[in-house]
């Protein structure tokens, strides 16, 4: 490769990884802002209050007008499940990456 197409390649893929780190730290600060609320959700779930507050909104005692979607059998289980998926993804990525190093 002569030299100025290797320094072009090798400044777009510098360009590239930047953009792709500031994405991805990004993406963790919310993450991180949110980890909170996705481990209320979790004891709320697990908890008395979900079963409940499900079997409220089966007998018609919520109003029809009130958002509900975290009363869904499997609302809030797919998001701990997806949660799961994505942290060991997270680690698995981590690792390879530490042991190319």
């Amino acid at each position: 490769m002569e030299q100025q197409e290797r320094i072009k390649t090798m400044e777009a893929l510098l360009d590239t990884a930047r953009a792709a780190i500031d994405a991805l730290n990004d993406a963790l600060d919310g993450y991180e802002k949110v980890r909170e609320g996705i481990d209320r959700l979790e004891e709320y779930y697990t908890g008395d209050d979900w079963r409940k507050d499900f079997e409220d909104d089966e007998a018609g005692c919520l109003p029809v007008t009130l958002k509900r979607g975290v009363l869904s059998e499997d609302g809030i289980y797919d998001l701990l499940e997806d949660d799961r998926e994505v942290l060991v993804r997270l680690l698995e990525t981590a690792a390879d990456i530490l042991r190319r190093g």
